[in-house]
């Protein structure tokens, strides 16, 4: 007899002798003992739950509750018939819920992988390390190895809640986990961020009803304050008195137009606009994607070196490294790193943000329009929606910024 066990897409029951590929789920009646799906009323996302059979029960149809087969008034109740004319207690299938899926196709799907592997369905009594398990093979095929390994380093210092009925856990123990992990502050916010995404598996699955790990806030820390130090007027002159030191030009184009340094170091050639004398540039926010600054007078022969020298180097990026051991293109670590031999150079103590922030200041002490002011920083402007540039607006912009002197 030749042996079908071996065929593709094909699922094998073994309590119940059936072979069934995983198309033929779609549009069959399931056998008994493989699982139920259904769709629950309302407008929910996932409609569609998964059930898996884990046993029979009898159910008496009078009382309306089950009836334990080792009681002693089964045997009495087992042979009563009703007068409908049948009989008073009926074997039910006993269900575990799986998940809750989308769509019917999804919920078929989840309910073959599941007879094909299966795993306790007992909430009672799987534990965190089965949970972590079970979440970590769904999760993992999402992400790249990296990420698993950030994951992974997370659930080794969870040791203590391994073997713990995942049911059992509370927000305390949660807590402590963390506080007696011997790590850094980074990977206990990871370790907080995998009991969010193991919770939110485990109520998918009816485990828990209670998400424990939103509860859990004992390594929130308030947001550390950013402390940006303007450039005074004495430090912006050491900077042009040794305009001739590498990179201190691109610094000075900084602090001349409010871009932050990741924007400087993308800029390209074909960005700036020599009749209009603006450059258009930016990053991170709607309102500071795509914006126009124009070029101040101060700045400007330093925008066309750069410009002339992208040119005859035949680069379209603006700011290069003739030096450069990977290229000649700047990203946001290459210009930290030149930065700092800047700010060594004229002895100061500054990081590369400061730049922007220095404008923003010189802007604020020249009284510059504070409508203005948000454009050429791609601050947002909460009375206006879109951001359209008329002549006018570019005039008003020019005008603004020479106020800087």
């Amino acid at each position: 007899m030749k042996d079908d066990s071996t065929k593709p897409n094909q699922l094998y029951h073994p309590d119940t002798l059936f072979s069934i590929r995983k198309d033929e789920l779609i549009s069959m009646k399931l056998p008994n003992g493989y699982g139920n799906v259904s769709k629950l009323s309302g407008n929910r996302r996932n409609p569609w739950r998964v059930r898996k059979t884990i046993g029979f029960e009898y159910y008496d149809r009078l009382s309306k509750k089950t009836v334990d087969e080792s009681g002693k008034e089964f045997v009495q109740l087992s042979m009563e018939v009703l007068p409908d004319g049948k009989k008073r207690l009926i074997l039910k299938q006993k269900f575990a819920t799986i998940g809750y899926y989308p769509t019917r196709t999804e919920a078929l799907t989840a309910l073959a992988k599941y007879n094909d592997d299966p795993y306790d369905l007992h909430t009672d009594t799987i534990t965190f390390a089965e949970v972590y398990d079970k979440w970590s093979e769904e999760h993992f095929e999402k992400i790249v190895p990296s990420a698993r390994r950030t994951w992974k380093s997370a659930y080794s210092y969870c040791e203590q809640l391994y073997s713990m009925p995942f049911k059992n856990i509370r927000t305390y123990h949660l807590e402590q986990t963390i506080k007696e992990a011997t790590v850094g502050d980074n990977t206990k916010g990871r370790m907080k961020s995998l009991f969010n995404q193991m919770y939110k598996w485990a109520t998918k699955h009816d485990i828990v009803t209670t998400d424990y790990a939103s509860k859990c806030d004992s390594i929130k820390k308030p947001k550390p304050q950013i402390v940006r130090i303007p450039f005074s007027d004495e430090e912006i002159q050491c900077l042009w008195d040794n305009i001739q030191f590498p990179f201190v030009d691109m610094v000075l184009i900084g602090i001349y137009t409010g871009f932050r340094p990741q924007e400087l170091a993308i800029l390209k050639i074909a960005d700036i606009d020599w009749n209009e004398k603006t450059i258009k540039g930016g990053l991170k926010t709607d309102a500071g994607r795509n914006r126009l600054v124009p070029i101040h007078p101060k700045i400007e022969d330093l925008v066309k070196q750069n410009y002339d020298k992208a040119v005859e180097m035949g680069s379209d990026t603006l700011f290069n490294d003739e030096n450069g051991q990977q290229g000649t293109f700047l990203t946001y670590d290459k210009y930290r790193g030149r930065f700092k031999k800047v700010i060594k150079k004229c002895k100061m103590e500054h990081k590369p943000h400061d730049t922007r922030h220095t404008f923003i200041t010189l802007g604020k002490h020249a009284n510059m329009d504070e409508y203005i002011l948000k454009l050429i920083v791609g601050h947002e402007v909460k009375d206006i929606t879109e951001k359209v540039y008329t002549h006018r607006t570019i005039d008003d912009m020019r005008k603004e910024i020479l106020k800087i002197q």
